[in-house]
Parts: structure tokens; C-alpha cells; sequence
């Protein structure tokens, strides 16, 4: 790589940090800390990296998992507990225990930040009610959220203080219940309406090794899913129902030894609860990847898997305004011979032809489709930034041109190429005669470049 391509993509990536601050000034975080990261050498690191983005202008909640220090304390003390879907089922004896241990985890969240001079308060914000009597079984000492403190979560959030959740809650009476850290984080993020939603839990990868992931759903160089919007995830879910539910596909359940397949689809499901209700965007993180939090905040792609219902990316038409941006993303393609070269009064005169993709405010990719008389229609400057090159951007451009030719009742689409012909051959273009193409674009076809015609035969 050149010294100048190192210093645009180091340009960029600070450019990246730089809008995305801007972006989520005071945007309310909720984050939910699997208790095995607590107990693990990575936990102060990403505590720093909260801190980090706390000081950045965001406000942070922090909802910790508690369930290794129950289990603990039960334990020590004698106590036995059941399971039913997932709940832990105890007598009222074991309250008070449990609570010491949800306090526990959550004076140890505080006194890590308090290390770090930022100022967090633990509180009892959740009123909850019994879940009771289900389908005959007794849930115990299991509680279910009935309302939130919002204002006052609200309060201390604009004084500067990072709000500690234990996963308790209390009756209007005072009676505590042991409620779900996980379904807690998610309904504190509904009820404030938050930005963003994080599940950060050691080794939450969602990747073509541990699932099956549907054509349509872009992933990143690694292999994992960087972003699903809802029907993308819907997809997604179907695509994996069986092995998760089948009876027999115990072997494949497991994604590592800290946590399973089936735990990956309950954040699955919570998030896209969270987001049909109100909250911007969901975030499942791999906690045993140092740095994975601010990675996902302020770059494009993240660390981990979002899920959002919508303004992430979109394709729309090209601006004026957006012609620098444009030129920037065409440039490594143009330097490689893969796109003429275009300037800006090019792209000033042609722009009404452009649509670009924008992701999260900056322009990704762009391509044009440009009419002729005798009704053919041209698709060209297609270039998708490298940084988005494996989520599927492409694809998604081409796709939007053809539907348009189609609407513009075109003879039919053709493209002209020089090193990318499997790329559109595999989208389902078809080489054609330089013969075919209109007069006005023939004239201008260059026999030393050698472009080949690929022509879509659908339209």
C-alpha cells in the first residue's frame, strides 16, 4: 500500500471517531455486562473503554449479570434452587442472599469506575410485581418489571452520573424480586427510548461458523454478521429455527464453552423487541475482545452484530454536496484502473444519474444509470468504499438500478468492464458485442482499454 492510501485510511478512521462523537452526543447507552466478563482479566479494560465514551458526551447505563455470584452465595449458604424456562426458582428464604449478591456485582461495577474518578450510583428504579403462577407452576421469587423510574434515571443521567442496575426490583409494598439482568437492560432501554442497547457477553460471535447465515445477509472479512435490520433478522431466525429447537442437535448448540447458541437467539429476540419498540439499535458484542465496545460506537462496521430497525444504511439519490465524498470513494478504483477517471464537473454534470449508499452519514458507495435514445440504459461508477466491500452494498446498488430501468421501461441494461466481469456475471449479466451498444456510447468505447460489454438479458 502506497504511503499516501495509508494516510486516507488513517484520515478516514479519524474522520469516522470524529462523526460518530458528533453523532451520539448525549445519546442514552444501555449496557448489560455478562457477569463471566466481571470475573475475567478483561473486565477493567472494557470498563476504561465505558469511561472512554462516557467522557465522549454519551450517557451510560450499566445493567451487570449476577447470576455466577447467586449462584455462589447460594451455594455457600446451603440454599438449592430449580430452573423452569430459564428462571432460577427459589424460596423466599434465598431473597435476601440473592439481593446481597445482585449488590455485590454492582458495588464492584462502582468501585471499578470510582478507580477511573467517574462517578456511578446503584438505585432501585424497578418496581416489579411477582411473575406468580404460570400454566400451574409457581415462579416464586421471580419478578416481573411493572414500572420504571424514568425521571429520575433521567435526572441523574443529565447530572453527569452513570446509573448501576442490580437486578432487583421492588413491589409498591417493598417486597424485593430477583428479576432478568438481560430483560432488565432491555426494558430500561425501551422505557428511555435509548440509542443503543448493548449485550456484551464473552464470545458472542454470530458468524458462518456457528450459524447459517442467509445469502442476503452481508458479513464482514471475518465471516460474522456486522448488521441485520428486523427483516433481515426474521431471516436470519428462520434460517436457524430447526437446529436451535430440534431435539436432536444438542452437539450443535454450543457456540463455545461460555455460551450457547440458544443464549445468542434470547439477545437475538430481546433486541428485536427492544427495536420494534422505540430503541435506535441493538448491539450483541463479543466481551472477550478487548476494545470491542468503542469499536462498535465509532466505526462503521463495529465489532460485534446491530440490529436496527431502520436509518443505518440506505441508498438515495446523489447530491451535489456528496460529489467530494464520491470522488474519494472512486479514487483507489481509479488508481487501479478498474473506473475511468471522473473530475468534478463530471460528476456536477452527470450527477442527477448517481445514487450513492450512505451509512450512518458518510457516503459508502455510488453507481449511476445513464439513459440513451434508443432506450438502453448504462449502469457504471460502481465503486463500494473497501471498509464495506463484504456486507453485501453492492449487490444492493445493482439491484436498485435494474428495478429503476425496469420502471423506466428500458431495452435492456448493459455495463462496460475491464477486471470485475465474474463480480457482474455472478449478479447475473451476460457478455455481449461491442456491436450492441448505442451509437453515442460506441463512439466513445476506447479498443485499448479493451472494456467488455455485459449486458442483463431480464429486463
Amino acid at each position: 500500500m502506497s504511503e499516501d492510501n495509508v494516510i486516507r485510511d488513517k484520515a478516514e478512521r479519524i474522520r469516522d471517531v470524529i462523526r460518530y462523537i458528533k453523532r451520539f452526543k448525549n445519546a442514552i447507552v444501555i449496557i448489560y455486562i455478562d457477569d463471566q466478563i466481571i470475573d475475567s482479566p478483561l473486565f477493567l479494560s472494557h470498563i476504561k473503554d465505558i469511561c472512554l465514551i462516557h467522557e465522549a458526551g454519551l450517557k451510560v447505563i450499566m445493567v451487570p449479570g449476577s447470576s455466577r455470584r447467586i449462584d455462589q452465595i447460594l451455594t455457600a449458604s446451603g440454599i438449592t434452587w430449580t430452573t423452569h424456562n430459564n428462571y432460577r426458582i427459589t424460596q423466599d428464604e434465598a431473597m435476601p442472599l440473592i439481593k446481597m449478591a445482585a449488590f455485590d456485582v454492582s458495588n464492584q461495577i462502582m468501585t471499578a469506575f470510582a478507580g477511573e474518578k467517574i462517578t456511578a450510583v446503584i438505585g432501585n428504579w424497578v418496581r416489579a410485581r411477582g411473575k406468580g403462577v404460570i400454566d400451574g407452576f409457581d415462579y416464586g421469587t421471580i419478578g416481573q418489571i411493572d414500572k420504571l423510574e424514568v425521571e429520575s434515571i433521567k435526572t441523574i443521567l443529565d447530572n453527569g452520573f452513570i446509573p448501576i442496575f442490580p437486578c432487583i426490583g421492588w413491589s409498591v409494598a417493598g417486597k424485593p424480586y430477583n428479576i432478568s439482568s438481560i430483560q432488565l437492560a432491555q426494558q430500561i432501554a425501551i422505557g428511555l427510548q435509548a440509542d443503543k442497547l448493548f449485550y456484551l457477553v464473552p464470545d458472542a460471535s454470530i458468524s458462518k461458523k456457528n450459524f447459517s447465515i442467509p445469502t442476503s445477509i452481508g458479513l464482514s472479512p471475518e465471516g460474522t454478521v456486522p448488521a441485520m435490520n428486523l427483516e433481515e433478522l426474521d431471516l436470519f431466525i428462520k434460517s436457524n429455527n430447526h437446529s436451535v429447537n430440534s431435539p436432536n442437535s444438542n452437539e450443535h448448540l454450543v457456540v463455545s464453552e461460555n455460551v450457547s447458541r440458544e443464549k445468542i437467539f434470547s439477545l437475538l429476540k430481546l433486541s428485536k423487541e427492544a427495536c420494534s419498540s422505540g430503541v435506535s439499535r441493538a448491539h450483541i458484542l463479543n466481551g472477550s475482545q478487548e476494545g470491542c465496545v468503542p469499536c462498535e460506537i465509532f466505526s462503521d462496521l463495529g465489532s460485534g452484530t446491530m440490529i436496527y430497525s431502520n436509518n443505518y444504511g440506505k441508498i438515495r439519490e446523489m447530491k451535489r454536496n456528496d460529489i467530494a465524498a464520491v470522488l474519494s470513494v472512486m479514487k483507489p478504483f481509479v488508481d487501479s484502473g478498474i473506473l475511468l477517471p471522473r473530475t468534478k464537473q463530471m460528476l456536477q454534470e452527470q450527477f442527477p444519474f448517481y445514487i450513492v449508499y450512505e451509512l450512518d452519514g458518510a457516503i459508502r458507495a455510488c453507481a449511476s444509470l445513464i439513459p440513451y435514445r434508443d432506450g438502453q440504459m448504462e449502469i457504471a461508477g460502481v465503486a463500494v468504499d473497501k471498509t464495506c466491500s463484504h456486507i453485501g452494498i453492492g449487490p444492493k446498488m445493482i439491484e436498485f438500478l435494474v428495478k429503476r430501468a425496469q420502471q423506466m421501461h428500458a431495452k435492456s441494461v448493459f455495463l462496460l468492464t475491464t477486471q470485475t466481469a465474474d463480480w457482474f456475471e455472478h449478479l447475473g449479466f451476460v457478455q455481449a458485442d461491442i456491436e450492441s451498444l448505442p451509437q453515442k456510447r460506441k463512439e466513445s468505447w476506447n479498443p485499448k482499454r479493451g472494456s467488455k460489454v455485459l449486458r442483463l438479458n431480464t429486463i
